[in-house]
Protein backbone atom coordinates (compact mmCIF):
# COMPACT_ATOMS: atom_id res chain seq x y z
CA UNK A 1 0.00 0.00 0.00
CA UNK A 2 1.96 3.07 -1.21
CA UNK A 3 0.68 6.44 0.79
CA UNK A 4 3.58 8.59 -0.20
CA UNK A 5 2.09 12.08 -0.31
CA UNK A 6 -1.38 10.95 -0.01
CA UNK A 7 -3.76 12.89 2.12
CA UNK A 8 -4.56 10.75 5.71
CA UNK A 9 -7.01 12.44 8.21
CA UNK A 10 -6.51 10.50 11.61
CA UNK A 11 -9.59 11.04 13.84
CA UNK A 12 -9.18 10.16 17.46
CA UNK A 13 -5.30 10.69 19.13
CA UNK A 14 -5.22 8.12 21.29
CA UNK A 15 -3.27 5.04 21.91
CA UNK A 16 -4.16 4.00 18.07
CA UNK A 17 -4.14 7.27 16.83
CA UNK A 18 -0.51 8.00 18.02
CA UNK A 19 1.22 4.75 16.79
CA UNK A 20 -0.83 5.53 13.49
CA UNK A 21 0.66 8.94 12.65
CA UNK A 22 4.40 7.57 13.65
CA UNK A 23 3.87 4.97 10.97
CA UNK A 24 2.47 7.32 8.58
CA UNK A 25 4.93 9.56 8.56
CA UNK A 26 7.76 7.13 8.46
CA UNK A 27 5.51 6.07 5.15
CA UNK A 28 5.56 9.80 3.84
CA UNK A 29 1.90 10.61 4.04
CA UNK A 30 0.11 14.10 4.89
CA UNK A 31 -1.05 14.05 8.11
CA UNK A 32 -4.22 15.67 9.71
CA UNK A 33 -5.82 15.12 13.22
CA UNK A 34 -8.93 15.37 14.20
CA UNK A 35 -10.21 15.38 17.98
CA UNK A 36 -12.74 16.46 19.84
CA UNK A 37 -10.74 17.28 22.90
CA UNK A 38 -8.58 20.81 22.71
CA UNK A 39 -5.10 21.38 22.37
CA UNK A 40 -4.19 22.03 25.68
CA UNK A 41 -6.14 18.70 27.14
CA UNK A 42 -4.08 17.01 24.29
CA UNK A 43 -0.52 18.47 25.03
CA UNK A 44 0.78 15.56 27.21
CA UNK A 45 0.18 13.34 23.80
CA UNK A 46 1.39 16.02 21.39
CA UNK A 47 4.89 15.45 23.09
CA UNK A 48 5.19 12.22 21.55
CA UNK A 49 4.58 13.22 18.06
CA UNK A 50 6.22 17.34 18.38
CA UNK A 51 8.85 16.49 15.63
CA UNK A 52 6.47 15.29 13.22
CA UNK A 53 4.46 17.88 10.82
CA UNK A 54 0.57 17.51 11.33
CA UNK A 55 -2.42 19.45 10.72
CA UNK A 56 -4.34 19.86 13.56
CA UNK A 57 -8.12 19.93 14.07
CA UNK A 58 -8.99 20.55 17.64
CA UNK A 59 -12.36 20.98 19.85
CA UNK A 60 -13.93 20.30 16.69
CA UNK A 61 -15.24 18.83 13.92
CA UNK A 62 -15.35 20.72 11.09
CA UNK A 63 -13.25 19.88 8.74
CA UNK A 64 -12.70 19.91 4.68
CA UNK A 65 -12.84 16.42 3.48
CA UNK A 66 -12.28 17.42 -0.76
CA UNK A 67 -9.05 16.13 -0.49
CA UNK A 68 -8.68 13.21 1.77
CA UNK A 69 -7.58 10.20 0.32
CA UNK A 70 -8.23 8.04 3.63
CA UNK A 71 -9.48 7.93 6.97
CA UNK A 72 -7.78 6.19 9.97
CA UNK A 73 -10.12 6.49 12.95
CA UNK A 74 -9.85 5.70 16.68
CA UNK A 75 -11.29 2.26 17.29
CA UNK A 76 -14.15 4.55 19.88
CA UNK A 77 -15.32 6.53 16.89
CA UNK A 78 -18.79 5.77 16.81
CA UNK A 79 -20.42 4.65 13.47
CA UNK A 80 -23.27 7.43 13.74
CA UNK A 81 -20.81 10.28 14.27
CA UNK A 82 -21.08 12.95 11.86
CA UNK A 83 -17.74 13.57 10.80
CA UNK A 84 -17.97 9.61 9.58
CA UNK A 85 -21.41 9.44 8.13
CA UNK A 86 -19.98 13.28 5.57
CA UNK A 87 -16.96 10.64 4.83
CA UNK A 88 -19.10 8.44 3.25
CA UNK A 89 -21.28 10.11 1.65
CA UNK A 90 -18.19 11.71 -0.20
CA UNK A 91 -17.07 7.79 -1.05
CA UNK A 92 -14.08 8.27 1.56
CA UNK A 93 -12.55 4.74 2.85
CA UNK A 94 -12.93 4.74 6.40
CA UNK A 95 -10.79 2.12 8.22
CA UNK A 96 -9.07 1.55 11.62
CA UNK A 97 -5.34 0.73 12.96
CA UNK A 98 -5.43 -2.87 12.70
CA UNK A 99 -6.80 -3.07 9.27
CA UNK A 100 -4.07 -0.70 7.81
CA UNK A 101 -1.58 -2.66 10.08
CA UNK A 102 -2.62 -5.70 7.42
CA UNK A 103 -2.51 -4.01 4.35
CA UNK A 104 1.19 -2.43 5.34
CA UNK A 105 2.04 -5.40 7.15
CA UNK A 106 5.50 -7.43 5.81
CA UNK A 107 4.73 -10.73 8.45
CA UNK A 108 1.52 -13.31 7.31
CA UNK A 109 1.99 -14.58 11.13
CA UNK A 110 -1.13 -12.60 12.95
CA UNK A 111 -3.07 -14.23 15.41
CA UNK A 112 -6.01 -11.69 16.82
CA UNK A 113 -8.02 -12.63 19.99
CA UNK A 114 -11.90 -11.69 20.49
CA UNK A 115 -14.73 -12.20 22.74
CA UNK A 116 -17.08 -9.96 25.28
CA UNK A 117 -14.55 -10.70 28.35
CA UNK A 118 -10.99 -12.44 29.06
CA UNK A 119 -8.98 -11.11 25.86
CA UNK A 120 -6.48 -9.27 27.75
CA UNK A 121 -5.20 -11.97 29.80
CA UNK A 122 -5.85 -14.31 26.90
CA UNK A 123 -3.64 -11.78 24.54
CA UNK A 124 -0.94 -11.65 27.25
CA UNK A 125 -0.77 -15.77 27.71
CA UNK A 126 -0.26 -16.38 24.35
CA UNK A 127 2.54 -13.83 23.84
CA UNK A 128 4.39 -15.48 26.86
CA UNK A 129 3.75 -18.89 25.28
CA UNK A 130 5.13 -17.99 21.97
CA UNK A 131 7.85 -15.87 23.98
CA UNK A 132 8.78 -18.86 25.74
CA UNK A 133 8.95 -20.80 22.54
CA UNK A 134 11.52 -18.50 21.08
CA UNK A 135 9.05 -16.63 18.62
CA UNK A 136 9.92 -13.03 17.86
CA UNK A 137 6.51 -11.98 19.40
CA UNK A 138 4.49 -9.02 19.37
CA UNK A 139 1.79 -8.03 21.89
CA UNK A 140 -0.50 -5.10 20.36
CA UNK A 141 -3.81 -3.96 19.81
CA UNK A 142 -6.31 -3.22 22.05
CA UNK A 143 -4.06 -4.20 24.57
CA UNK A 144 -2.36 -0.69 25.14
CA UNK A 145 0.32 -1.07 22.46
CA UNK A 146 -0.84 0.42 19.12
CA UNK A 147 0.26 -2.42 15.90
CA UNK A 148 1.15 0.51 13.71
CA UNK A 149 4.22 1.32 16.09
CA UNK A 150 5.56 -2.05 15.41
CA UNK A 151 4.27 -3.93 12.38
CA UNK A 152 5.86 -1.33 9.97
CA UNK A 153 9.21 -2.26 10.96
CA UNK A 154 8.46 -5.77 11.09
CA UNK A 155 9.82 -9.00 9.89
CA UNK A 156 8.45 -11.55 7.84
CA UNK A 157 9.17 -14.20 10.47
CA UNK A 158 7.89 -11.86 13.52
CA UNK A 159 4.65 -13.08 15.03
CA UNK A 160 2.12 -10.57 16.23
CA UNK A 161 -0.68 -11.58 18.71
CA UNK A 162 -3.44 -9.13 18.47
CA UNK A 163 -6.17 -8.05 21.25
CA UNK A 164 -8.89 -6.40 19.00
CA UNK A 165 -12.53 -5.04 19.75
CA UNK A 166 -15.09 -4.88 18.52
CA UNK A 167 -14.63 -1.36 17.73
CA UNK A 168 -12.14 -2.04 15.74
CA UNK A 169 -13.23 -5.49 14.06
CA UNK A 170 -16.14 -3.27 13.00
CA UNK A 171 -14.40 -1.66 10.10
CA UNK A 172 -11.86 -3.89 8.78
CA UNK A 173 -12.20 -4.96 5.05
CA UNK A 174 -8.99 -7.06 4.27
CA UNK A 175 -7.86 -7.91 7.56
CA UNK A 176 -7.24 -11.56 7.39
CA UNK A 177 -5.41 -13.66 11.07
CA UNK A 178 -3.54 -16.62 10.21
CA UNK A 179 -5.43 -17.81 13.69
CA UNK A 180 -8.21 -16.06 15.09
CA UNK A 181 -10.27 -16.62 18.48
CA UNK A 182 -13.37 -15.68 20.02
CA UNK A 183 -13.55 -16.11 23.47
CA UNK A 184 -17.28 -15.62 24.50
CA UNK A 185 -20.17 -13.42 23.24
CA UNK A 186 -22.49 -11.58 25.89
CA UNK A 187 -24.14 -7.78 25.55
CA UNK A 188 -21.91 -5.07 25.61
CA UNK A 189 -21.36 -1.67 23.96
CA UNK A 190 -24.82 -1.33 22.67
CA UNK A 191 -24.98 1.77 23.21
CA UNK A 192 -21.72 2.23 20.62
CA UNK A 193 -22.92 -0.65 18.20
CA UNK A 194 -27.11 0.30 18.33
CA UNK A 195 -27.84 -3.18 18.52
CA UNK A 196 -27.18 -6.94 20.00
CA UNK A 197 -27.17 -8.04 16.72
CA UNK A 198 -24.76 -5.36 14.98
CA UNK A 199 -22.20 -5.78 18.35
CA UNK A 200 -22.09 -9.98 17.34
CA UNK A 201 -21.26 -9.02 13.51
CA UNK A 202 -18.32 -6.89 14.32
CA UNK A 203 -17.13 -9.90 16.50
CA UNK A 204 -17.75 -12.24 13.12
CA UNK A 205 -15.28 -9.66 11.00
CA UNK A 206 -12.58 -11.24 12.62
CA UNK A 207 -13.10 -14.51 10.75
CA UNK A 208 -14.54 -13.08 7.38
CA UNK A 209 -12.15 -12.89 5.35
CA UNK A 210 -9.81 -15.85 6.91
CA UNK A 211 -9.74 -19.33 4.43
CA UNK A 212 -8.45 -23.04 4.66
CA UNK A 213 -4.63 -22.58 5.25
CA UNK A 214 -6.27 -20.22 8.63
CA UNK A 215 -7.24 -21.31 11.65
CA UNK A 216 -10.03 -20.29 14.25
CA UNK A 217 -10.52 -21.08 17.99
CA UNK A 218 -13.94 -21.01 19.24
CA UNK A 219 -15.67 -21.59 22.73
CA UNK A 220 -18.27 -24.44 22.08
CA UNK A 221 -19.96 -23.76 25.47
CA UNK A 222 -21.25 -20.16 23.54
CA UNK A 223 -23.98 -21.32 21.76
CA UNK A 224 -24.15 -18.24 19.84
CA UNK A 225 -20.66 -18.74 18.63
CA UNK A 226 -21.68 -22.39 17.69
CA UNK A 227 -23.96 -20.84 15.20
CA UNK A 228 -20.84 -19.23 13.18
CA UNK A 229 -19.85 -23.18 12.05
CA UNK A 230 -21.77 -22.96 8.61
CA UNK A 231 -20.31 -19.19 7.79
CA UNK A 232 -16.42 -20.32 8.40
CA UNK A 233 -14.10 -21.30 5.66
CA UNK A 234 -10.95 -21.10 8.17
CA UNK A 235 -10.18 -24.60 10.04
CA UNK A 236 -12.09 -24.84 13.64
CA UNK A 237 -10.57 -25.96 16.71
CA UNK A 238 -13.27 -26.24 19.40
CA UNK A 239 -12.73 -25.65 23.69
CA UNK A 240 -15.34 -26.34 25.90
CA UNK A 241 -15.17 -26.85 29.51
CA UNK A 242 -18.43 -28.65 29.85
CA UNK A 243 -18.19 -31.25 27.40
CA UNK A 244 -15.90 -34.00 25.69
CA UNK A 245 -15.24 -33.34 22.15
CA UNK A 246 -14.40 -35.72 19.61
CA UNK A 247 -11.97 -33.29 18.47
CA UNK A 248 -10.53 -30.41 20.70
CA UNK A 249 -9.46 -29.04 23.80
CA UNK A 250 -11.42 -29.84 26.92
CA UNK A 251 -11.47 -30.24 30.56
CA UNK A 252 -12.05 -34.43 31.99
CA UNK A 253 -12.17 -33.74 35.44
CA UNK A 254 -9.35 -31.91 36.56
CA UNK A 255 -7.65 -32.53 33.34
CA UNK A 256 -6.82 -30.70 30.29
CA UNK A 257 -7.34 -32.66 27.57
CA UNK A 258 -6.63 -32.48 23.24
CA UNK A 259 -7.72 -34.93 21.63
CA UNK A 260 -6.44 -34.66 17.75
CA UNK A 261 -9.41 -36.80 16.71
CA UNK A 262 -6.92 -40.09 17.43
CA UNK A 263 -6.15 -40.12 20.40
CA UNK A 264 -6.78 -38.18 23.90
CA UNK A 265 -3.33 -36.00 25.43
CA UNK A 266 -3.67 -35.14 29.02
CA UNK A 267 -1.77 -31.51 28.83
CA UNK A 268 -2.19 -31.12 32.38
CA UNK A 269 -4.08 -30.30 35.56
CA UNK A 270 -5.94 -27.49 36.48
CA UNK A 271 -4.81 -27.89 39.99
CA UNK A 272 -1.11 -26.32 38.52
CA UNK A 273 -2.85 -22.94 37.46
CA UNK A 274 -2.32 -20.19 39.50
CA UNK A 275 -4.91 -17.64 38.09
CA UNK A 276 -8.89 -17.82 39.85
CA UNK A 277 -11.88 -18.40 38.08
CA UNK A 278 -13.80 -20.91 35.45
CA UNK A 279 -13.53 -17.66 33.32
CA UNK A 280 -9.71 -18.25 33.37
CA UNK A 281 -9.98 -21.39 32.55
CA UNK A 282 -11.97 -20.94 29.07
CA UNK A 283 -9.28 -18.25 28.82
CA UNK A 284 -6.49 -20.98 29.54
CA UNK A 285 -8.33 -23.42 26.94
CA UNK A 286 -8.24 -20.63 24.33
CA UNK A 287 -4.97 -20.21 24.38
CA UNK A 288 -4.36 -23.28 24.23
CA UNK A 289 -5.88 -23.96 21.01
CA UNK A 290 -3.72 -20.58 19.63
CA UNK A 291 -0.66 -22.92 20.63
CA UNK A 292 -1.74 -25.93 18.98
CA UNK A 293 -2.27 -24.09 15.91
CA UNK A 294 1.13 -22.61 15.88
CA UNK A 295 2.44 -26.11 16.31
CA UNK A 296 4.17 -25.01 19.95
CA UNK A 297 5.01 -28.15 21.57
CA UNK A 298 3.33 -29.26 24.58
CA UNK A 299 5.45 -29.09 27.65
CA UNK A 300 6.11 -25.68 26.33
CA UNK A 301 2.63 -24.54 26.34
CA UNK A 302 2.35 -26.56 29.80
CA UNK A 303 4.76 -24.04 31.32
CA UNK A 304 4.18 -20.96 29.88
CA UNK A 305 0.61 -21.62 31.44
CA UNK A 306 2.15 -22.83 35.16
CA UNK A 307 4.22 -19.77 35.69
CA UNK A 308 1.51 -17.34 34.25
CA UNK A 309 0.21 -14.85 37.31
CA UNK A 310 -2.75 -12.91 35.46
CA UNK A 311 -2.92 -9.21 34.40
CA UNK A 312 -3.10 -6.17 36.62
CA UNK A 313 -6.47 -5.10 37.35
CA UNK A 314 -8.21 -8.51 35.90
CA UNK A 315 -9.36 -10.12 39.18
CA UNK A 316 -5.93 -9.16 40.84
CA UNK A 317 -5.00 -10.21 44.55
CA UNK A 318 -4.07 -6.58 46.11
CA UNK A 319 -3.86 -7.70 50.29
CA UNK A 320 -5.16 -8.58 52.83
CA UNK A 321 -6.23 -6.39 56.13
CA UNK A 322 -7.48 -7.63 59.31
CA UNK A 323 -8.78 -11.46 57.65
CA UNK A 324 -10.39 -9.33 54.66
CA UNK A 325 -8.91 -9.77 51.57
CA UNK A 326 -9.31 -6.99 48.77
CA UNK A 327 -9.31 -8.10 44.85
CA UNK A 328 -9.13 -5.18 41.81
CA UNK A 329 -11.20 -6.26 38.92
CA UNK A 330 -11.53 -3.04 37.64
CA UNK A 331 -11.44 -4.66 33.75
CA UNK A 332 -14.79 -5.85 34.91
CA UNK A 333 -16.56 -3.08 32.85
CA UNK A 334 -20.45 -5.15 32.11
CA UNK A 335 -22.02 -7.44 33.92
CA UNK A 336 -21.09 -10.84 32.24
CA UNK A 337 -17.28 -9.94 33.21
CA UNK A 338 -18.19 -9.27 36.94
CA UNK A 339 -20.56 -12.23 37.18
CA UNK A 340 -17.43 -14.05 36.20
CA UNK A 341 -15.53 -12.39 38.73
CA UNK A 342 -17.93 -13.33 41.46
CA UNK A 343 -18.36 -17.13 40.45
CA UNK A 344 -13.89 -16.92 41.04
CA UNK A 345 -14.28 -15.92 44.76
CA UNK A 346 -15.03 -18.42 47.21
CA UNK A 347 -15.18 -16.45 50.04
CA UNK A 348 -18.52 -13.79 51.33
CA UNK A 349 -18.15 -11.08 49.17
CA UNK A 350 -18.78 -7.29 49.60
CA UNK A 351 -18.71 -5.86 45.92
CA UNK A 352 -17.84 -2.66 44.63
CA UNK A 353 -19.86 -1.71 41.55
CA UNK A 354 -20.89 1.43 39.39
CA UNK A 355 -19.78 3.27 36.36
CA UNK A 356 -20.92 4.76 33.00
CA UNK A 357 -23.95 3.48 31.68
CA UNK A 358 -23.52 1.56 28.40
CA UNK A 359 -27.01 0.93 27.72
CA UNK A 360 -26.72 -2.86 29.58
CA UNK A 361 -29.26 -4.68 31.91
CA UNK A 362 -28.11 -5.55 35.67
CA UNK A 363 -31.02 -8.12 35.99
CA UNK A 364 -28.48 -11.27 35.66
CA UNK A 365 -25.64 -9.31 37.51
CA UNK A 366 -27.92 -9.34 40.55
CA UNK A 367 -29.13 -12.64 40.11
CA UNK A 368 -25.54 -13.93 40.41
CA UNK A 369 -25.32 -12.73 43.98
CA UNK A 370 -26.88 -15.34 45.61
CA UNK A 371 -25.90 -15.86 48.64
CA UNK A 372 -22.84 -14.82 47.96
CA UNK A 373 -21.94 -11.07 48.26
CA UNK A 374 -23.16 -9.89 51.41
CA UNK A 375 -23.14 -6.06 50.71
CA UNK A 376 -23.46 -3.48 47.43
CA UNK A 377 -21.39 -0.57 47.63
CA UNK A 378 -22.83 1.26 44.77
CA UNK A 379 -20.84 4.46 43.17
CA UNK A 380 -21.22 6.39 39.82
CA UNK A 381 -23.88 7.21 37.08
CA UNK A 382 -25.47 3.47 37.31
CA UNK A 383 -25.55 3.43 40.78
CA UNK A 384 -29.58 4.05 40.75
CA UNK A 385 -30.04 1.62 38.27
CA UNK A 386 -28.27 -0.80 40.35
CA UNK A 387 -29.62 -0.09 43.17
CA UNK A 388 -33.63 -0.18 41.77
CA UNK A 389 -32.77 -3.27 40.17
CA UNK A 390 -31.48 -5.30 43.18
CA UNK A 391 -34.38 -3.95 45.21
CA UNK A 392 -36.55 -5.26 42.03
CA UNK A 393 -35.11 -8.84 42.89
CA UNK A 394 -34.83 -8.53 46.58
CA UNK A 395 -31.27 -7.58 47.73
CA UNK A 396 -31.64 -4.88 50.33
CA UNK A 397 -28.57 -4.73 51.42
CA UNK A 398 -26.75 -2.39 49.66
CA UNK A 399 -25.38 1.47 49.33
CA UNK A 400 -24.64 4.43 47.44
CA UNK A 401 -20.78 5.96 47.90
CA UNK A 402 -19.33 9.41 45.80
CA UNK A 403 -16.11 8.11 45.62
CA UNK A 404 -13.63 5.43 45.66
CA UNK A 405 -12.48 6.21 49.42
CA UNK A 406 -15.52 6.30 50.35
CA UNK A 407 -16.14 2.87 49.07
CA UNK A 408 -13.21 1.04 50.11
CA UNK A 409 -13.40 2.46 53.49
CA UNK A 410 -17.22 1.23 53.98
CA UNK A 411 -16.05 -1.95 52.13
CA UNK A 412 -13.87 -1.89 55.07
CA UNK A 413 -16.13 -1.62 57.46
CA UNK A 414 -18.66 -3.66 56.39
CA UNK A 415 -15.98 -6.55 55.94
CA UNK A 416 -15.73 -9.38 58.73
CA UNK A 417 -12.44 -11.66 58.55
CA UNK A 418 -12.33 -14.26 55.76
CA UNK A 419 -14.44 -11.55 53.57
CA UNK A 420 -13.40 -9.98 50.70
CA UNK A 421 -13.63 -6.89 49.18
CA UNK A 422 -13.86 -6.67 45.26
CA UNK A 423 -14.28 -3.93 42.83
CA UNK A 424 -16.10 -5.29 40.04
CA UNK A 425 -17.74 -2.50 38.81
CA UNK A 426 -19.86 -4.56 35.89
CA UNK A 427 -19.86 -0.33 34.14
CA UNK A 428 -17.21 1.17 32.19
CA UNK A 429 -15.05 4.05 34.20
CA UNK A 430 -16.25 6.52 32.06
CA UNK A 431 -17.33 9.70 33.80
CA UNK A 432 -15.21 9.12 36.95
CA UNK A 433 -11.69 7.86 35.51
CA UNK A 434 -10.53 8.04 31.81
CA UNK A 435 -10.34 4.56 31.87
CA UNK A 436 -10.33 1.28 34.20
CA UNK A 437 -6.82 1.37 34.82
CA UNK A 438 -6.91 4.54 36.52
CA UNK A 439 -9.95 3.16 38.62
CA UNK A 440 -7.98 0.06 39.13
CA UNK A 441 -4.75 2.16 40.20
CA UNK A 442 -7.24 4.02 42.35
CA UNK A 443 -8.89 1.66 43.87
CA UNK A 444 -5.49 0.20 45.29
CA UNK A 445 -4.29 3.48 46.41
CA UNK A 446 -7.58 3.44 48.96
CA UNK A 447 -7.06 0.00 49.91
CA UNK A 448 -3.41 0.67 50.87
CA UNK A 449 -4.42 3.76 52.79
CA UNK A 450 -6.59 1.58 55.16
CA UNK A 451 -5.66 2.00 58.89
CA UNK A 452 -5.90 -1.58 60.99
CA UNK A 453 -7.13 -0.19 63.96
Amino acid sequence: MNLLGKEVLIIGLGISGLSTIKALNNLGANISVMDSKNEEDLKDILTNIQDISIKKYFGTNIIDLNKVDLIVKSPGVPPNAEIIQKARKNNIEIITDIELAFRLSPTEKIITITGTNGKTTTTTLVGEILKRAKFNTYIVGNIGVGILQEIVKSKPEDVFVVEASSFQLEDIKQFRPKVSLILNISPDHLDWHGSYENYINAKKNIFKNQGENDYIILNYDDKIIRNFKKEISANIIWFSLLQKLSRGIYLDGEDIIINDGIRENQLMSITDIRILGKHNLENILGSIGICYAMGIDSEIIKQGIEDFKGVEHRLEYVTEKKGICFYNDSKGTNPEASIKAIEAISTPIILIAGGYDKGVSFENFIKSFENKVKSLILLGETKEQIKNTAIEYGFQNYYLVDNMDEAVGLGYKLGRKGDSVLLSPACASWGMYKNFEERGKEFKKAVYRLKED
